[in-house]
């Protein structure tokens, strides 16, 4: 066993520590848009105990993990976080996949659902992709930088701007792709509105003041489908 992610205890049928395990239901609960009523309907449980995983330290019994990840349409290693180091799209391709062209609709939808995407720009050492902490700001595409930053390479270039979501467990996935040129915001009402809206953006943390704002002229995706489950909504 290594050491680290969480790791079944195959005695108790329990895993040993699942610190993460709240977050991760909650947030793939909230991914799929579903309430803590409906998740414990779906597990044969109750609301109460829906919320005491989601907000404890809890280490429930590998029973209830697996109610939880088929409910979650996901897997018992995702929800304790035994995969967070492993780059996603690992697993065998599923049965009857087939390669979907996203209309306009679509892909808005999902460029408005996501926070963190990737910049691609030309900087003197040659082309760059970084990953950047993002908002939509009306049909903009926003993020919080620094001058001298890569993504601050950004504005008054054409850039490309990509946003993907892999789902191991279905095997599907899709992407985004957006192009247009990037624009330094100076407008004072709309900063003092961006910095209320999202005072801490940027993971990565550090001194960020420069907001830059991208307009796709082009936009574009694909979803990847299956028989195992329908397209994205």
């Amino acid at each position: 066993m290594t050491s680290g992610a969480p790791q079944p205890d195959v005695s108790t049928g329990s895993p040993r520590s699942v610190p993460d395990l709240g977050r991760r239901v909650a947030a793939r609960r909230r991914e799929l848009g579903l309430s803590r009523e409906e998740l414990a309907e779906a597990t044969g449980s109750v609301p109460g105990f829906v919320q005491y995983i989601e907000e404890n330290a809890a280490a429930p019994g590998m029973g209830v993990l697996l109610r939880l990840a088929d409910a979650l349409g996901t897997t018992v290693p995702e929800l304790t976080g035994a995969t967070s180091d492993q780059p996603p799209g690992g697993g065998r391709a599923g049965a009857d996949a087939r390669l979907r062209e996203l209309n306009q609709t679509e892909c808005h939808s999902l460029l408005g659902r996501t926070g963190v995407g990737r910049i691609a720009v030309t900087t003197r050492e040659g082309p760059a992709i970084v990953p950047v902490n993002y908002v939509m700001s009306g049909e903009d595409i926003v993020y919080r930088t620094k001058a001298g930053s890569v993504p601050a390479a950004a504005v008054g270039a054409e850039v490309a701007f990509e946003v993907d979501r892999i789902d191991d467990a279905f095997r599907t996935g899709w992407s985004v792709l957006a192009v247009g040129k990037g624009q330094e915001i100076t407008d004072t009402d709309r900063i003092q509105a961006l910095d209320a809206q999202v005072s801490d953006l940027a993971w990565a943390g550090g001194h960020r003041d420069l907001w830059v704002a991208v307009r796709p002229h082009r936009l574009t995706g694909r979803t990847i489908e299956n028989a195992l489950r329908p397209p994205p909504s």
